[in-house]
């Protein structure tokens, strides 16, 4: 069984995708954990920690789905490691779509909530890193900003990919294909 912080941030990453952050409020997110208000404050102090925390929670949970390897597979190579960290996030699941909706939530509502701004870019900057690392893996010899240039390209990218699928006016196999020839693109841009 979660722990009841954990049970929390699990409600408010349901609440934030269905109704925004502007949407979140305290009573209705322990109506959707079921704890009680008190019990939210204890973890939270408030609801920046609520939304705080819920950053963090989505950011540790997209990293799980997003490295899952089945334990006898065979281990991928940077390229195709590459491929499923960025591939994995335009899945039909429940939790994708939960995590992909809140994040997007919370990227909009820092233009409103200055004091998100600060955690979303310490997250994003952490994904850019993450994923210039498997690009550097893939061309260890591509110099650093290049590697940094085709991160931001592509998880931008795909922040937009995800959004365009969630709303409806992508297909997921669509969005997919196109993020496949982005990385095409960005792997072979690095190796020249």
């Amino acid at each position: 069984m979660a722990s009841r912080s954990t049970q929390i941030l699990e409600a408010a990453a349901r609440v934030i995708a269905r109704r925004g952050v502007r949407g979140l409020r305290v009573e209705e997110l322990a109506e959707e954990a079921g704890v009680s208000t008190a019990l939210i404050y204890y973890h939270f102090k408030d609801r920046t920690g609520i939304l705080r925390k819920t950053l963090e929670f989505i950011s540790d949970r997209a990293e799980r789905y997003t490295n899952q390897l089945d334990p006898g597979a065979e281990p991928l190579s940077p390229r195709e490691e590459l491929d499923q960290t960025l591939l994995l996030e335009l899945q039909d699941t429940t939790e994708v779509r939960e995590n992909s909706s809140a994040w997007g939530e919370l990227r909009a509502s820092a233009i409103f909530e200055p004091e998100l701004r600060e955690d979303l870019a310490r997250s994003t900057l952490t994904w850019v890193q993450e994923v210039a690392a498997l690009l550097g893996r893939v061309h260890p010899m591509a110099p650093a900003v290049a590697l940094a240039g085709a991160a931001e390209r592509l998880t931008a990218l795909l922040e937009g990919l995800s959004m365009r699928w969630l709303s409806g006016s992508l297909q997921i196999a669509h969005a997919r294909t196109l993020l496949s020839e982005a990385i095409d693109a960005e792997v072979e841009r690095l190796g020249r």
